[in-house]
This record gives C-alpha cells, sequence and structure tokens, in this order.
C-alpha cells in the first residue's frame, strides 16, 4: 500500500429526531405480522409521562424503552451500514472499513480525501431520514502506522486519538516495533468509575466485612469484564489499588485502635476476604484472532 496515512472519523448519532415512518418501513422489510407492526406504531406514539402529564411522541424512541435499542440498531443498519457496504466503498479510492455499535461508530479511510469526501455525503444521508451527527463526539482523526511520521511534521509529538465505548484508542507499537492500536480507559469514564466505587464503599461501610467484599467484587467484575481488553491492564490495576486504598482507610475509620489499622493487619483481612484482581478478558490473542474475523 502507498504511503498515505489512515484517518478515522468518530461519529455519534443523536435519535431525537428518528422518524416513525422510517421506522416502521424498516420493521415491515423484516416483519410481516401486521399486528405486531401495529402494536410498534402504538409504543412510538404512546407518548412520555412527564410532570404527571403524558407529552405525545411524534419523533425519536423514548429513552429507557423496552426496545428502543433493537429499533434504533434497525434503523441504522438499513439507513448507515448498508449504505456504506454498497453504495459508499465501491466509490472510494482506498480500502475502508464501518464499526459501529448502536449509535456509537467509527469509519476508518485509507485515503484522508476519501474520509473528507464520505463525512459530507454522510451527513446528507442521515439527513434525509431525520437523524444529525452529534457534534462534539464527531472528528477527523488522523491514524494509524503513518500517523507518528506526520504528527511530527504537524507539530504534535504523537499522533490524535479515538474515543470510541469508554475507551481511547491510540497509536503505538508492539515488542517487535510494528504498529499496532493501544487502548485504555477513557479518563473520564476512568474517573466515573472510581468516584462510583467510593461511593458504594462509602454507603456500606457499616456492612460486615464479608458483605462489603461481595459488594466491591461485584462492581470490580463488572468493570474488568468491559474494560479488561489486551493493553490495558494498566488502568484495572489502577483500579485495584484506589479500592484497596479506599477500603483500608474505610476499615481505619471503623477500627478500634484509634483508626489506626496496619497493613499486616489489614493484608489477613484480604487473605480471608480477597479483592478480585484484575484480569484481561479480552487478552492478546483473543484480540488478533477476532481482527482477523
Amino acid at each position: 500500500m502507498p504511503e498515505d496515512p489512515g484517518d478515522g472519523q468518530s461519529e455519534d448519532v443523536s435519535f431525537g429526531s428518528l422518524d416513525h415512518d422510517w421506522v416502521l418501513r424498516f420493521v415491515e422489510h423484516r416483519v410481516g405480522d401486521p399486528r405486531l407492526i401495529s402494536l410498534i406504531r402504538r409504543w412510538l406514539k404512546a407518548g412520555v409521562l412527564e410532570d404527571g402529564a403524558v407529552h405525545p411522541s411524534e419523533q425519536g424512541t423514548p429513552q429507557g424503552g423496552s426496545i428502543s435499542v433493537l429499533l434504533s440498531n434497525l434503523y441504522l443498519h438499513y439507513v448507515l451500514d448498508l449504505w456504506f457496504e454498497r453504495v459508499v466503498k465501491g466509490r472510494l479510492r482506498g480500502e475502508a472499513r464501518l464499526v459501529r455499535y448502536i449509535d456509537d461508530f467509527v469509519i476508518c479511510f485509507q485515503y484522508r480525501s476519501d474520509a473528507i469526501r464520505v463525512q459530507e455525503a454522510l451527513r446528507l444521508r442521515l439527513g434525509k431520514f431525520g437523524l444529525t451527527l452529534e457534534p462534539t463526539k464527531t472528528k477527523l482523526v488522523e491514524f494509524g502506522r503513518f500517523a507518528q511520521r506526520h504528527a511530527g511534521k504537524r507539530g504534535r509529538n504523537r499522533p490524535e486519538t479515538i474515543y470510541f465505548l469508554g475507551l481511547t484508542l491510540y497509536c503505538t507499537r508492539n515488542r517487535k516495533g510494528n504498529f499496532k492500536v493501544g487502548m485504555r480507559t477513557e479518563k473520564s469514564r476512568l474517573k466515573r468509575s472510581l468516584l462510583s466505587l467510593q461511593e458504594l464503599m462509602r454507603r456500606i461501610r457499616h456492612y460486615k466485612i464479608s458483605d462489603q467484599v461481595a459488594e466491591i467484587n461485584r462492581v470490580l467484575r463488572g468493570h474488568y469484564a468491559y474494560y479488561g481488553v489486551a493493553g490495558n491492564l494498566r488502568s484495572l490495576i489502577k483500579v485495584y489499588q484506589v479500592v484497596e486504598r479506599y477500603w483500608r482507610r474505610m476499615l481505619c475509620s471503623r477500627s478500634r485502635d484509634g483508626g489506626r489499622l496496619s497493613w499486616g493487619t489489614f493484608n489477613q483481612i484480604k487473605e480471608r476476604n480477597p479483592l478480585l484482581r484484575p484480569k484481561l478478558r479480552l487478552p492478546h490473542r483473543d484480540l488478533q484472532a477476532l481482527a482477523v474475523l
């Protein structure tokens, strides 16, 4: 391939103006039961209860609705996924790939010129179906094997990063010096997780120690399961260490020794009631296997 930097567009779609007629047309393309179509139509038009009053809904899907995510996925399948595969890719100069999860997606291009062309076409395409791009979450980023070299030419110390699904994607290299995509927990998400864990520990400070650990481990297990991707072990360890320190401080405040609890005593407590240690749920070998697929 020629030495042209890969570019990525990180996008987020607003579903507040999702067109009900288009939703029903897309559903009818897959579902032939008129009773189900009628049920979905009534659900879309049901409105939202706010301050004791029902406000009619003429567009969009109710937040937290039982099938909002399903309908949103179906909507973007026809509006975006099929359009990109069947219309866009055949008209590009280089390679391109779309990665989407519900309303968050990243489009990767081999050539910057293709990215710029598609950016405008994408706005027009979404506008046709009553959708808009979230401006604060939409940007064009130079990313890939040659991004480091070009970053220096543009006065930057390192290439730009991409934020996707709570992770920061950045350009790095493996031990052999080859390019790879690095991933770490996005800073605001990491801070939010730590604050949530600290708030949990404040609420359960008077629980039995075994019950405290059970609650803390429940949250840690979910955090590791989501953010436990290859390359992100350092962020997981940071969460574990912060939880460990804060838990010890909490136990000190309720100890009989005037707020003192030695690390030796604390380690004995941990041996009997261990905190869940960080673990990658998607290590390098599994991540590489997904990349091949």
